[in-house]
């Protein structure tokens, strides 16, 4: 990478912490903070970032955070964020829907819905189940929230680590909503 495409992308993060409105100024510091946390390793926080901001669906937000994250995780690793982000987004949907429905003969039914990702990511196992726990929260869906949070707990990742992955999605989530509320209320004003 360039010295110059490196510069475009720490402007396209510091475009978008600039554009932050007044009202949101806490969400802007979260950002900035966020991902540094010591709970996690670069690579488990980048890619935190990347599959929530994916989630969150700001094309703006989307952006910035997977240009910085370029940075700092290897190709496979952001591939892998973005592979927690697609197969969670189809996961996500199907079995809320089995817990919301609270019909339990849903839960009898196969899936059959392909998953491959989940065991070929090419990545980390425990940063790829994080990431997907991640997801899962933006997205809502308490039967995955559970059953990834199990999967890490069963491997010995602490409760801090979890939370940690999760204060990263709540902020990542909260700039989306701010950033596509602004350019509404930007499209609205003309």
């Amino acid at each position: 990478m360039t010295g110059e495409a490196l510069n475009r992308e720490a402007e396209t993060m510091e475009t978008l912490n600039a554009a932050f409105p007044d009202y949101a100024r806490d969400i802007k510091l979260n950002l900035q903070n966020v991902v540094k946390q010591e709970e996690l390793t670069p690579q488990q926080a980048w890619g935190t970032a990347v599959a929530t901001a994916i989630a969150a669906r700001s094309e703006r937000v989307t952006s910035a955070i997977a240009a910085e994250a370029a940075r700092h995780l290897s190709p496979e690793a952001l591939n892998a964020a973005k592979a927690a982000a697609a197969v969670m987004g189809m996961n996500n949907i199907y079995y809320r829907f089995q817990h919301l429905s609270g019909n339990e003969r849903y839960a009898q039914i196969p899936a059959r819905l392909r998953m491959q990702v989940i065991r070929s990511h090419g990545s980390d196992p425990v940063d790829f189940e994080l990431w997907c726990a991640a997801v899962s929260a933006v997205n809502g869906c308490g039967s995955c929230i559970a059953a990834h949070e199990k999967v890490l707990l069963g491997k010995g990742i602490p409760e801090e680590k979890i939370a940690a992955a999760i204060r990263i999605a709540s902020v990542i989530h909260a700039a989306a909503v701010v950033m596509d509320a602004e350019a509404a209320l930007a499209g609205n004003a003309e």
